[in-house]
């Protein structure tokens, strides 16, 4: 397999089973591609035809520096935040570009997921494509800038946003807040407030993905 422009956990699947879709997962603040591998592991037998791409940033995090990150959050200036997320929008399409040649794939085989962070990345990725994905799956996220990305909707692939009632990383607003901007958008927007979940991702949430996921590829 070459080497890709991030370097990436790749779980394929049995050499038995033709890859005919993607997950591209992509880690939160501080993480990396490893620790979001564990879903694709979770997924990986009811997903049989899926590889799963989960890419490191492009960035050593600031605070972190074992981990790594999307984009900057020592400054807190919306611009400054905004710009550097543009910037990592800019390398992750190119990243995809070579995931779909390497494994001849296009966007409507491609579910792009992501965790916080990763889950910011994902709704811009998948908004502002040319050609629409298969579909969208965040945890634990928000909306970077809604002017911004208001006006470069391009696509409106089918989401599904999960988060914790006890976050208070990403506080759960947030997921009310993109609801209703995406709605406003005319996106098809399926929603979930997981009970006393902090910031991470539990079973439950973790299955109600899958399921979404596996009915989209279907």
């Amino acid at each position: 397999m070459k080497k890709f422009l991030l370097e990436s956990t790749i779980i394929s699947p049995e050499k038995k089973f033709e890859i005919k879709n993607a997950v591209i997962l992509l880690h939160g603040y501080g993480g990396d591609g490893n620790d979001i591998s564990m879903l694709a592991y979770n997924w990986k037998r009811y997903l049989s035809n899926t590889i799963f791409i989960c890419p490191n940033g492009h960035e050593t995090c600031g605070i972190n520096p074992g981990g790594y990150q999307w984009f900057d959050l020592s400054v807190e200036d919306e611009s400054y935040i905004l710009d550097q997320s543009l910037k990592a929008e800019k390398i992750l399409n190119e990243f995809i570009k070579e995931i779909k040649n390497e494994f001849n794939l296009e966007n409507n085989q491609i579910c792009l997921s992501g965790f916080s962070q990763g889950c910011m990345m994902s709704i811009n990725l998948g908004l502002v494509s040319e050609s629409e994905y298969n579909c969208i799956v965040g945890f634990s996220g928000k909306i970077i800038n809604k002017k911004n990305l208001e006006n470069r909707i391009k696509t409106r692939p089918k989401i599904l946003l999960i988060h914790g009632d006890m976050d208070t990383i990403v506080p759960p607003d947030n997921l009310l807040d993109s609801k209703d901007f995406l709605l406003r958008q005319k996106v098809e927007v399926n929603t979930k407030i997981i009970h006393n979940c902090e910031h991470n991702i539990p079973v439950q949430a973790s299955s109600l993905a899958l399921n979404f996921i596996s009915s989209n590829f279907n």
